[in-house]
């Protein structure tokens, strides 16, 4: 007898990480995918949601939808709370009544502590700024279905907007920037977090709910990850680094957002690929 097709809902379709999933969708033969954006699901009609599930009742829904502007999120507050708590909640109790296993991704910004080491998904939470307390609002609403939960960083795509993209731009318009050096986590490319992502609802024998972190490997600046792009890409532009008091923002970013990924490892027996070797794959897709 074939293996049952897994029925998957994609949110957010046209963001970033939601493309890569499209992307990656004809390498899982065993997965149906259903791809929406806000034209397709507004995520902030509840009832609209529950019609939908009610008619496509999907096996997974994997929540890409997010406000992801960070500094503009300081004013558009009750947007922002829409999209990344309310909606989810939303989402939760959809997902509760159809027994649909929820996937939510969320971001280092929770974390925000003074924990000088990779940080644990146990450790403190204490996010500053509207965004990061959405996001941790997002989560705790999640949970509330037995969510998979993965927690990430620094995410770049070839697609969409995103540091790596910016920086590619910028470095072939001028002669010299300046990029703050003081801000410490790993790039993540939203190609990885989609391929483990499903490699993950593919062990359907386990319980996948709970929080995870995921990021590639290794340390980095921003300072360094743009220097990397221009290494990569053989652009050539003079780089200064500035401390993080030289580039204000409204809204705060955390200084250190290592993230520990032993636990999604350990798990799911899955590897995790090198920041710099990530970039360069991204790279190569970008002119």
């Amino acid at each position: 007898m074939p293996a049952k097709t897994i029925k998957i809902l994609v949110t957010g379709a046209n963001g970033q990480l939601g493309h890569e999933f499209e992307y990656l969708a004809a390498a899982f033969p065993d997965m149906d995918f259903l791809f929406t954006d806000k034209e397709e699901l507004d995520l902030r009609q509840e009832e609209e949601i529950k019609r939908f599930f009610e008619e496509h009742q999907p096996d997974v829904c994997i929540n890409c939808a997010a406000y992801t502007a960070v500094d503009k999120a300081e004013t558009a507050v009750d947007l922002c709370r829409k999209i990344n708590k309310t909606a989810v909640a939303y989402l939760a109790q959809s997902c509760q009544s159809y027994g649909t296993q929820l996937v939510h991704f969320s971001s280092d910004y929770v974390y925000h502590n003074k924990v000088n080491r990779p940080m644990l998904e146990t450790d403190p939470t204490t996010p500053k700024g509207i965004y990061a307390i959405t996001k941790l609002e997002g989560e705790l609403e999640a949970a509330k279905c037995d969510a998979l939960i993965i927690r990430t960083s620094w995410v770049y795509s070839s697609f969409g907007h995103n540091f790596v993209k910016t920086m590619l731009r910028l470095g072939r318009e001028r002669d010299q920037l300046k990029i703050v050096y003081d801000q410490i986590g790993a790039p993540t490319y939203a190609r990885d977090i989609a391929q483990v992502c499903l490699q993950i609802i593919q062990q359907s024998d386990k319980n996948i709910a709970g929080i995870y972190n995921f990021s590639n490997a290794g340390i980095s600046s921003w300072y360094d990850l743009a220097k990397a792009v221009f290494e990569i890409k053989g652009i050539d532009c003079k780089i200064s680094p500035i401390p993080s008091s030289g580039y204000p923002t409204p809204a705060q970013r955390p200084h250190y957002s290592v993230l520990d990924t032993r636990k999604i490892q350990e798990a799911f027996g899955i590897t995790i690929p090198h920041w710099r070797d990530s970039v360069e794959d991204c790279l190569s897709l970008l002119d």
